[in-house]
C-alpha cells in the first residue's frame, strides 16, 4: 500500500480557504457532489479537491477596451 502525503482539510479549513460556509460543504457532501473522507464521525476533504474546484472556476480578466489580448 502506498504512503499517502495528501492533506485532508476540515470543513472549517475549507470554509477559510474558499469563503463557502461549513453548511454549504456539508450539503455538498450529503448530496455526494464532492469527494470526501470519513474518519470515524469526522469528515475531511482532500486538498486536491479544493484546488481542482478553484482551478475549474478560474476565469481570466477580459482585456480593457483598446488593449489587445
Amino acid at each position: 500500500m502506498e504512503k499517502s502525503t495528501k492533506r485532508l482539510l476540515t470543513l472549517i479549513e475549507c470554509e477559510a480557504r474558499t469563503g463557502r460556509k461549513v453548511a454549504t460543504w456539508r450539503k455538498a457532501i450529503a448530496q455526494r457532489k464532492i469527494a470526501f473522507v470519513r474518519l470515524g464521525r469526522s469528515v475531511r476533504i482532500p486538498e486536491e479537491v479544493i484546488e481542482r474546484m478553484i482551478a475549474q472556476g478560474y476565469r481570466p480578466a477580459l482585456p480593457e477596451e483598446g488593449e489587445r489580448p
